[in-house]
């Protein structure tokens, strides 16, 4: 048992750090061959940031894990939503602007009534999931239309450098994230079985830290003074877990949930707070330190719901 914790702690520790490293770096390498801001912003912050869910979903569809799948991408979501906003909150005010909060926050809110939608029956097949990718492109020409992602990439990459410097960080990143995934999933699987935790609540757990680094980062952001840290950065893997990290796994590999009416509750209430916590934003133009506490008392709920 011991061993099985360790190697999941390890798999993920692994997940996170080589995927944050593969993405800044694939980022700074973008940035010296010259690409936009902007569709760095887009493409390899917004969906790279979601690496780790992605593997997640991909390596748990293939073991016949859906309920991990399924419990990954909430417990991000959940986690994110409130959690990661009430302890940047908590440092310093987030300040947002409407029109910031109504385009991510309608393509967030979207991309999760599509994702329990296509759970109503507890199944989801390839083609379920390629349109749930179709979906996440939607979102990006949003994006282009509305002038978003440079704000995304200014907060994330730091300067241009050369290839000498960041392929291999890429290289090592993709090895650790490729390696620490398959530990983490098998090792929660066995986890599960071995003292008989629901596998859904191995995921909700997984999805907690798989969100951690985001909430670090934006947490010393936040205590160095960056005001500016845009609703993007804090909604934007919001947006893409719920498609296209969830629609990824299925496309390879068919995703079943073991109970659905199980987990139904949780799923209704990841999308009910994401509601409270937008119109919050929205009414007050960010989040200040009262509205950080209700953030808080907002994720409490969410592992009792099982």
């Amino acid at each position: 048992m011991l061993v099985e914790v360790a190697l999941f702690l390890l798999g993920l520790a692994g997940l996170v750090v080589g995927a944050d490293r593969a993405v800044t770096s694939a980022g700074d390498l973008a940035l010296y061959y010259g690409v936009s801001p902007f569709f760095i912003g887009v493409t390899v912050i917004s969906i790279g940031t979601s690496v780790p869910e992605m593997v997640t979903s991909i390596y748990a569809a293939y073991y016949g894990a859906g309920d991990i799948v399924v419990g990954n991408i909430v417990g991000s979501e959940t986690a994110q939503i409130t959690l990661a906003i009430a302890i940047v909150a908590f440092i310093a005010p987030v300040v947002a602007e409407r029109r910031s909060v109504l385009v991510y926050g309608t393509a967030m809110l979207l991309a999760m009534i599509i994702m329990l939608l296509v759970l109503e029956d507890g199944f989801i097949g390839r083609s379920e999931g390629l349109l749930m990718m179709l979906a996440y492109v939607q979102f990006i020409y949003t994006l282009y239309t509305n002038e978003g992602g440079e704000e995304i990439t200014e907060e994330v990459i730091e300067e241009p450098r050369t290839p000498r410097e960041t392929l291999p960080w890429i290289a090592g990143g993709l090895v650790l994230v490729v390696v620490g995934g398959q530990l983490m999933v098998t090792n929660g699987v066995a986890i599960a079985r071995i003292i008989g935790l629901p596998q859904y609540l191995v995921g909700l757990l997984t999805g907690l830290g798989t969100t951690m680094p985001e909430i670090v980062v934006a947490g010393i952001a936040a205590y160095e003074g960056r005001s500016g840290i845009s609703i993007g950065s804090l909604l934007g893997s919001n947006i893409t877990d719920p498609v296209f990290s969830l629609g990824i796994g299925a496309v390879f590999f068919d995703v079943t949930v073991a109970n659905i009416d199980a987990i139904r509750p949780s799923l209704v209430y990841m999308l009910a707070v994401s509601v409270v916590v937008l119109a919050l934003m929205y009414w007050q133009r960010g989040v200040d330190r009262r509205g950080a506490v209700l953030c808080l008392l907002l994720y409490l709920p969410s592992f009792a719901l099982l």
